[in-house]
């Protein structure tokens, strides 16, 4: 595989980490214990490929599709991982990349793959956030499905088509960084106006 080619992969698994973390692990996991179209898991990954890891990141994949069609439930789930899938994203880009071309590529891959991740990660959290103020279910069911199909849609356009996945790339964080304060705004007010109303006013 070609820098280019690893580089594609390495930013796609960044990215799709941000949507669905489980499922990228998972797969990774998968590819490489039946040894998927002759890829071989890269070294610093080949735990994930490890049985008992294997059935930790199956459940944890069937757990957060399920919790992720539960609105309300999903932007729990989003905010505390936070702290898990941007970390997450950045191993995963470093582990691919580190394991052709030595320590400093792996933290450059790292810096980068987690930035992709956080961007992703918060577009998906703000996102959800303001559907949730729909009373309906159905607007946050097309999300989550629809984020399902992106991230498989992703990683096939990334190992086909480097190139495309790249540029596509760049468009999508450039409407990451137009979007974001948007979205922060919105939550902003959302939660100026919940913690006003749970704050009880002062007798006269």
């Amino acid at each position: 595989m070609d820098h280019i080619a690893t580089l594609a992969i390495a930013l796609a698994l960044a990215w799709a980490s941000g949507l669905r973390l489980y499922a990228v692990l998972f797969a990774l996991g998968l590819a490489g214990y039946v040894q998927w179209t002759g890829w071989t898991l890269p070294t610093e990954l080949s735990l994930l490929s490890h049985p008992i890891v294997l059935v930790s990141t199956g459940l944890l994949l069937i757990t957060e599709f399920f919790v992720d069609k539960i609105p309300g439930m999903d932007s729990i789930w989003d905010a505390i991982h936070t702290f898990i899938r941007i970390p997450g994203g950045a191993l995963i880009a470093a582990g691919v990349i580190g394991a052709q071309d030595g320590a400093a590529w792996a933290m450059a891959a790292a810096l980068l793959g987690g930035t992709v991740t956080a961007g992703t990660h918060f577009l998906k959290a703000g996102g959800r956030a303001t559907l949730n103020t729909s009373p309906e279910p159905f607007s946050n069911w097309a999300a989550s499905f629809g984020e399902d199909v992106l991230v498989i849609g992703g990683l096939w356009l990334a190992y086909q088509y480097p190139w495309v996945f790249l540029g596509m790339l760049m468009l999508f964080l450039l409407v990451v960084a137009w979007l974001l304060p948007k979205l922060w705004r919105v939550m902003a007010r959302m939660l100026r106006f919940l913690f006003g109303r749970a704050t009880p006013k002062m007798a006269d």
